[in-house]
C-alpha cells in the first residue's frame, strides 16, 4: 500500500492569517486534502476529490455565494484526474471513492472517475437529495454526481473503531482495513475515513474540524474566521463539537500510533507532504 496526499482545490477567502491562522497577505489559504491510494487487489482509492474538471471547465454549475465568499482558484492542475495522471495512472484505474461527505468541495470530481464506485454515509446522500435550507441548497450541488450510478452507502453500525462507532468499507478485500467512521455535525451524514498503513493508523476527518489546533492543543483555539465557517456550515452544532472533542482526546492518547488530519489546513497538508514516502508532484498550494 502507497499513500498519496494531493492537495485537489485552492480557495482563498478574505481574512488573512484571521481565517487560516497562517496567511500574511489579505487572503487565506485554504486546501482540499485528498488522499489517494494505491492498493495491491484494489486498484486506486480516492478519499474526496476535491474539484472536478467540469467545475474548472464551468464554474458557473457552483453557487456563486461559495465562489465569491471561499474566492474559489479553478485550475486545472489541483484536480484529482490531473495529479493521477501525473503520478502515472488513468481515470480507469480509479477503483472506489470514499467521501467524507457530499459538499461541493469534496465531491467534484466524481464524474471524472467514471469506472469507480463510489461511497457513502446514506444519511448524507438522503439529506443532500433533498435539501431544503439557503445553505444547504448551495453547498449540495447534484448536478456534480448526475451520471454517476455506482454506490455504496452505509448506516454507523457493525464495527467500532478507537471507540468511535464504524462500518469497514465494502472494497472487495477484506485484508484492506479502511472505515468510514460517522462524525456528523457537519453535516448529517459526514464521516472520517480510517486507513491503516504500515506504519498505523491513519484518519483524515474531513470537515471535523478546519484547524490543527482544534484538535492537536490540549485546548481548541481557532481562528475567526474559520470558526464563523464552520459556524455557518453546521448542520448540528453540539454534535459536531462533541465529536471533535473525542477526535482531541483520542489525538492525545494515541499520538505514536495514529495520524489525524483534516481537510482544509494547509500546514498540516504541508506536512503530510513532508512525511509521505511518495514522490512529490507540482499539487502544491497556490502561493498568496
Amino acid at each position: 500500500m502507497r499513500v498519496h496526499h494531493l492537495n485537489c482545490g485552492c480557495m482563498c477567502p478574505v481574512g488573512g492569517a484571521l481565517f487560516d491562522g497562517y496567511s500574511r497577505g489579505l487572503t487565506a489559504c485554504l486546501v482540499c486534502h485528498c488522499l489517494l491510494i494505491e492498493t495491491d487487489t484494489n486498484g486506486l482509492i480516492l478519499v474526496d476529490t476535491g474539484f472536478g474538471q467540469r467545475d474548472i471547465q464551468t464554474p458557473q454549475r457552483l453557487s456563486r455565494f461559495f465562489r465569491v465568499f471561499n474566492n474559489i482558484q479553478f485550475e486545472h492542475r489541483l484536480t484529482a484526474l490531473e495529479q493521477v495522471r501525473r503520478l502515472g495512472f488513468d481515470a480507469h484505474d480509479v477503483r472506489h471513492i470514499l467521501l467524507t461527505h457530499l459538499d461541493f468541495d469534496h465531491a467534484g470530481g466524481l464524474q471524472d472517475f467514471p469506472q469507480a464506485r463510489v461511497h457513502v454515509m446514506r444519511d448524507e446522500m438522503a439529506v443532500a437529495r433533498c435539501a431544503e435550507s439557503w445553505i444547504a441548497r448551495r453547498r449540495f450541488q447534484a448536478r456534480q454526481w448526475q451520471g454517476v450510478d455506482s454506490w455504496e452507502f452505509y448506516a454507523p453500525e457493525g464495527d467500532t473503531w478507537f471507540g468511535f462507532d464504524s462500518v469497514r468499507a465494502l472494497i472487495g478485500a477484506e485484508d484492506e482495513d479502511i472505515f468510514l467512521v460517522p462524525l456528523h455535525g457537519h453535516t448529517a451524514g459526514h464521516a472520517g475515513i480510517a486507513l491503516r498503513t504500515p506504519d498505523g493508523w491513519m484518519l483524515h476527518a474531513g470537515d471535523a474540524y478546519f484547524f490543527h489546533d482544534e484538535v492537536h492543543q490540549p485546548e481548541r483555539h481557532c481562528p475567526p474566521g474559520m470558526r464563523f465557517y464552520q459556524w455557518m456550515m453546521d448542520t448540528d452544532r453540539p454534535a459536531r463539537m462533541h465529536n471533535q472533542n473525542r477526535l482531541r482526546e483520542l489525538a492525545h492518547s494515541h499520538e505514536q500510533k495514529l495520524e489525524i488530519f483534516c481537510s482544509h489546513d494547509a500546514r498540516e497538508w504541508e506536512r503530510a507532504m513532508g512525511q509521505a514516502n511518495t514522490v512529490r508532484t507540482d499539487s502544491s498550494i497556490r502561493q498568496v
